[in-house]
């Protein structure tokens, strides 16, 4: 992966859900709702200064958000930050940087 490019979009895994399952409550505090369906479906990342991740998430049976974390470097010890997110998605927008 090229430092500074989003990688291509690939299907969530088990730690692309667990870093949304940390963030979802910022998501909720912001939104001022609970969700209760929470999915990881695909993501992608771009190395920065640390590692922006962009996460498509589905809250419910046909509505998702994007979701972009920040994870700062390991040596930092920062919790991961929901910096921007958009809703109102679909299952086939693309992930786009945001």
């Amino acid at each position: 992966m090229m430092c500074g490019a989003p990688s291509a979009t690939q299907p969530a895994t088990a730690e692309i859900q667990a870093i949304a399952d940390k963030v979802k409550s910022q998501l909720e505090e912001k939104e001022n709702k609970t969700f209760p369906v929470f999915k990881a479906v695909e993501f992608k990342s771009q190395v920065v200064a640390g590692r922006n991740l962009f996460i498509k998430v589905q809250v419910d049976d046909d509505d998702f958000v994007h979701l972009r974390v920040f994870e700062s470097l390991p040596h930092e010890n920062k919790p991961l930050t929901l910096s921007s997110y958009q809703t109102n998605k679909s299952r086939h927008d693309e992930l786009t940087y945001f």
